[in-house]
């Protein structure tokens, strides 16, 4: 079975998005080096550094579903049917979209909360993991105990204000391995576990 991981980049005061939801520079190392990597959709190839490509290499493919969240999905309108990671995408929502163009797509609307669509992506994703974003959904699920493992990936700027990586986290004190730390340029990668 795989892990559940939380994984998002964030600014160095723990911002994931500004108050309207956008990423500003946080978004730039997908795009300021010269080894293309292709995270499974053919048309969204970044490119990184040999370091940031490394690490992506070696975590990515371990995805087989992801969790979101209805305003994630909103944003970016769900990539236009194609799961940015993994091969199927599970929404947590109060209620499905009615004129969703891609109806085919690979996306679960769930209605009844987020350990059911974290049940619901585990089993869909067998052997591998599951992404789930950072935001109100990250600190529910670590305040439930149904994240085994923090993906970070630090970039340096400051946002003041916006959307934070843990939402309103309002849970138990949590405990984190060492890190794992890989320098890439204008990002570095961390990587903690959960401890129980």
């Amino acid at each position: 079975m795989g892990k559940v991981i939380a994984s998002a980049t964030v600014s160095l005061d723990g911002f994931i998005a500004d108050e309207s939801g956008q990423v500003g520079p946080l978004f730039d190392w997908y795009g300021n080096g010269d080894v293309p990597f292709n995270g499974g959709d053919p048309e969204r190839v970044f490119h990184v550094s040999a370091a940031s490509a490394a690490y992506m290499e070696r975590t990515w493919p371990r995805i087989g579903a992801a969790v979101i969240g209805r305003r994630l999905f909103d944003l970016t309108n769900g990539w236009n049917g194609r799961p940015a990671a993994g091969d199927a995408v599970f929404v947590v929502t109060h209620e499905p979209p009615a004129d969703w163009p891609f109806p085919e797509a690979p996306f679960t609307f769930v209605t009844d909360g987020l350990a059911s669509a974290i049940a619901q992506a585990k089993t869909a994703a067998g052997d591998k993991d599951v992404s789930l974003t950072g935001g109100d959904l990250l600190g529910q699920a670590l305040a439930a105990g149904l994240v085994d493992e923090l993906q970070i990936d630090l970039v340096p700027v400051v946002f003041g204000k916006g959307v934070r990586f843990f939402g309103a986290y309002d849970g138990p004190l949590v405990l984190l391995g060492d890190p794992e730390i890989v320098q890439g340029d204008r990002v570095t990668h961390l990587r903690y576990d959960v401890r129980r």
